[in-house]
Protein backbone atom coordinates (compact mmCIF):
# COMPACT_ATOMS: atom_id res chain seq x y z
CA UNK A 1 0.00 0.00 0.00
CA UNK A 2 0.95 4.03 0.22
CA UNK A 3 2.05 5.12 2.73
CA UNK A 4 -1.25 6.92 3.94
CA UNK A 5 -3.84 3.64 2.71
CA UNK A 6 -1.04 1.67 5.15
CA UNK A 7 -1.91 3.97 7.90
CA UNK A 8 -5.66 4.68 7.03
CA UNK A 9 -7.36 2.02 5.67
CA UNK A 10 -7.94 -1.17 7.68
CA UNK A 11 -6.69 -4.82 6.72
CA UNK A 12 -7.04 -7.83 8.09
CA UNK A 13 -3.11 -9.16 6.80
CA UNK A 14 0.15 -7.26 6.99
CA UNK A 15 0.74 -4.60 4.93
CA UNK A 16 3.69 -3.11 3.38
CA UNK A 17 4.52 0.50 2.65
CA UNK A 18 7.90 1.74 0.78
CA UNK A 19 8.64 5.37 1.05
CA UNK A 20 11.68 7.59 -0.57
CA UNK A 21 12.48 10.70 0.95
CA UNK A 22 13.80 12.99 -1.27
CA UNK A 23 12.02 12.72 -4.59
CA UNK A 24 15.24 11.87 -6.37
CA UNK A 25 15.62 11.27 -10.11
CA UNK A 26 16.91 7.74 -9.11
CA UNK A 27 13.40 6.88 -7.75
CA UNK A 28 11.79 6.96 -11.12
CA UNK A 29 14.61 5.55 -12.98
CA UNK A 30 15.87 2.68 -10.47
CA UNK A 31 13.04 2.05 -7.71
CA UNK A 32 10.29 2.09 -9.68
CA UNK A 33 10.64 -0.65 -12.59
CA UNK A 34 11.36 -2.96 -9.74
CA UNK A 35 8.08 -1.98 -7.76
CA UNK A 36 6.14 -1.92 -10.85
CA UNK A 37 7.84 -5.62 -11.82
CA UNK A 38 6.72 -6.81 -8.11
CA UNK A 39 3.40 -5.24 -8.26
CA UNK A 40 3.82 -2.58 -5.41
CA UNK A 41 3.28 0.80 -5.69
CA UNK A 42 5.38 3.56 -3.90
CA UNK A 43 5.55 6.99 -1.46
CA UNK A 44 7.91 9.34 -2.58
CA UNK A 45 8.33 12.77 -0.35
CA UNK A 46 9.21 15.29 -2.29
CA UNK A 47 11.67 18.58 -1.12
CA UNK A 48 8.92 20.87 -2.91
CA UNK A 49 11.67 23.90 -3.40
CA UNK A 50 14.03 21.56 -5.54
CA UNK A 51 11.64 20.04 -7.73
CA UNK A 52 11.84 21.69 -10.99
CA UNK A 53 14.56 23.61 -10.14
CA UNK A 54 18.13 23.03 -12.35
CA UNK A 55 19.64 22.65 -8.93
CA UNK A 56 21.27 19.14 -7.69
CA UNK A 57 19.51 18.57 -4.83
CA UNK A 58 21.62 20.24 -1.23
CA UNK A 59 21.20 20.08 1.98
CA UNK A 60 23.37 19.39 5.13
CA UNK A 61 23.86 15.50 5.13
CA UNK A 62 24.17 15.50 0.77
CA UNK A 63 26.65 18.62 0.22
CA UNK A 64 29.69 15.85 0.22
CA UNK A 65 28.56 14.07 -2.65
CA UNK A 66 28.72 17.10 -4.84
CA UNK A 67 31.51 17.45 -7.27
CA UNK A 68 32.63 14.17 -6.64
CA UNK A 69 31.66 11.14 -8.82
CA UNK A 70 28.39 10.72 -7.40
CA UNK A 71 27.46 14.32 -8.19
CA UNK A 72 24.90 13.03 -10.87
CA UNK A 73 22.52 11.49 -8.43
CA UNK A 74 21.71 14.30 -6.46
CA UNK A 75 19.42 15.21 -9.22
CA UNK A 76 15.96 15.89 -8.37
CA UNK A 77 12.65 15.21 -10.05
CA UNK A 78 10.61 17.49 -12.00
CA UNK A 79 6.37 18.04 -11.67
CA UNK A 80 6.20 16.12 -14.70
CA UNK A 81 7.76 12.81 -13.01
CA UNK A 82 6.64 13.45 -9.91
CA UNK A 83 2.76 13.81 -11.93
CA UNK A 84 4.09 9.87 -13.67
CA UNK A 85 4.13 8.39 -10.49
CA UNK A 86 1.33 9.58 -9.49
CA UNK A 87 -0.64 8.63 -12.52
CA UNK A 88 1.07 4.83 -11.83
CA UNK A 89 -0.65 4.66 -8.63
CA UNK A 90 2.40 6.47 -6.47
CA UNK A 91 1.92 8.79 -3.46
CA UNK A 92 3.51 12.20 -3.61
CA UNK A 93 4.00 13.80 -0.05
CA UNK A 94 5.53 16.46 1.57
CA UNK A 95 9.24 16.32 2.72
CA UNK A 96 8.88 20.31 3.01
CA UNK A 97 10.21 23.44 1.42
CA UNK A 98 13.77 23.05 1.93
CA UNK A 99 14.28 20.22 4.04
CA UNK A 100 15.83 21.72 7.52
CA UNK A 101 15.87 20.52 10.71
CA UNK A 102 12.31 21.16 11.95
CA UNK A 103 12.55 21.44 15.54
CA UNK A 104 15.25 24.11 15.21
CA UNK A 105 12.59 26.60 13.40
CA UNK A 106 10.45 29.21 15.14
CA UNK A 107 6.52 28.61 14.92
CA UNK A 108 6.29 31.01 11.71
CA UNK A 109 8.69 29.39 9.84
CA UNK A 110 7.95 25.90 10.70
CA UNK A 111 4.45 26.64 9.63
CA UNK A 112 5.13 27.95 6.24
CA UNK A 113 7.62 25.21 5.89
CA UNK A 114 4.87 22.64 6.23
CA UNK A 115 2.01 24.49 5.16
CA UNK A 116 4.07 26.25 1.50
CA UNK A 117 5.16 22.70 0.44
CA UNK A 118 2.10 20.32 0.99
CA UNK A 119 0.28 23.46 -0.70
CA UNK A 120 3.14 23.18 -3.80
CA UNK A 121 2.10 19.50 -4.09
CA UNK A 122 -1.48 20.46 -4.25
CA UNK A 123 -1.26 22.93 -7.28
CA UNK A 124 1.11 21.46 -8.67
CA UNK A 125 -0.08 17.43 -8.87
CA UNK A 126 -3.90 18.57 -9.04
CA UNK A 127 -4.44 15.89 -6.07
CA UNK A 128 -4.44 16.53 -2.26
CA UNK A 129 -1.28 16.02 -0.42
CA UNK A 130 -1.83 14.30 2.85
CA UNK A 131 1.31 13.06 4.13
CA UNK A 132 4.40 14.18 4.77
CA UNK A 133 8.11 13.04 5.96
CA UNK A 134 9.98 14.67 8.44
CA UNK A 135 13.53 15.59 7.43
CA UNK A 136 16.78 14.06 9.71
CA UNK A 137 13.49 12.41 11.23
CA UNK A 138 13.76 15.60 13.45
CA UNK A 139 10.43 15.90 15.42
CA UNK A 140 9.00 16.62 18.29
CA UNK A 141 5.56 17.13 19.95
CA UNK A 142 5.43 20.88 19.06
CA UNK A 143 6.06 19.99 15.48
CA UNK A 144 3.61 17.08 14.96
CA UNK A 145 1.07 19.45 16.32
CA UNK A 146 2.27 22.36 13.92
CA UNK A 147 1.86 19.13 11.07
CA UNK A 148 -1.60 18.04 12.58
CA UNK A 149 -2.42 22.36 12.13
CA UNK A 150 -0.88 22.02 8.53
CA UNK A 151 -3.68 19.72 7.25
CA UNK A 152 -1.69 16.32 6.89
CA UNK A 153 -3.48 13.48 7.84
CA UNK A 154 0.29 11.56 8.46
CA UNK A 155 3.42 11.94 8.90
CA UNK A 156 6.79 9.51 8.79
CA UNK A 157 9.19 9.88 11.54
CA UNK A 158 12.57 7.49 11.49
CA UNK A 159 12.92 4.94 14.16
CA UNK A 160 11.19 4.67 17.23
CA UNK A 161 8.70 7.75 18.38
CA UNK A 162 6.63 7.91 21.72
CA UNK A 163 4.78 11.32 20.09
CA UNK A 164 0.79 11.87 19.95
CA UNK A 165 -1.22 11.07 18.12
CA UNK A 166 1.60 8.57 16.28
CA UNK A 167 -0.23 8.40 12.73
CA UNK A 168 1.92 11.88 12.88
CA UNK A 169 4.94 9.93 14.07
CA UNK A 170 5.16 7.05 12.42
CA UNK A 171 7.79 4.86 12.71
CA UNK A 172 9.85 3.85 9.60
CA UNK A 173 12.72 1.36 9.21
CA UNK A 174 15.57 3.67 7.23
CA UNK A 175 17.51 1.59 4.55
CA UNK A 176 20.23 3.03 3.29
CA UNK A 177 23.47 2.97 0.95
CA UNK A 178 25.95 0.40 3.18
CA UNK A 179 23.39 -1.46 4.15
CA UNK A 180 23.69 -5.07 2.81
CA UNK A 181 21.86 -8.05 3.01
CA UNK A 182 22.22 -9.09 6.59
CA UNK A 183 21.68 -6.14 7.51
CA UNK A 184 18.60 -5.14 5.82
CA UNK A 185 16.94 -8.61 6.96
CA UNK A 186 17.85 -7.70 10.38
CA UNK A 187 16.28 -4.06 10.52
CA UNK A 188 12.99 -5.86 8.64
CA UNK A 189 13.07 -8.75 10.62
CA UNK A 190 9.52 -8.73 12.74
CA UNK A 191 11.60 -10.17 16.20
CA UNK A 192 13.90 -7.64 15.80
CA UNK A 193 10.87 -4.87 15.36
CA UNK A 194 9.31 -6.27 18.64
CA UNK A 195 11.89 -6.08 20.67
CA UNK A 196 12.48 -2.56 19.82
CA UNK A 197 9.39 -1.76 20.10
CA UNK A 198 9.25 -3.08 23.76
CA UNK A 199 11.70 -0.46 24.33
CA UNK A 200 10.37 2.06 22.55
CA UNK A 201 9.59 4.81 25.01
CA UNK A 202 12.95 4.34 26.86
CA UNK A 203 14.97 5.09 23.37
CA UNK A 204 12.91 8.31 22.53
CA UNK A 205 12.93 9.38 25.75
CA UNK A 206 17.11 8.93 25.17
CA UNK A 207 17.31 10.45 21.67
CA UNK A 208 15.16 13.40 22.98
Amino acid sequence: MTFLDALTTPSAGKVLAVTFDDAYVSVLEHAHPIMSSLDLPGTVFAVTDFVDDERPLAWPGIDHWRDGPHDGELRGLSWGQLGSLADAGWEVGSHTSRHPFLTKLEDAELADELHRSRLACENALGRECRTLAYPYGDVDQRVVAAAGRAGYTAAAALGLCDLQPPVLAWPRVGIYRPDRNRRFRLKVSPVVRRVRKRFAPAEARMRG
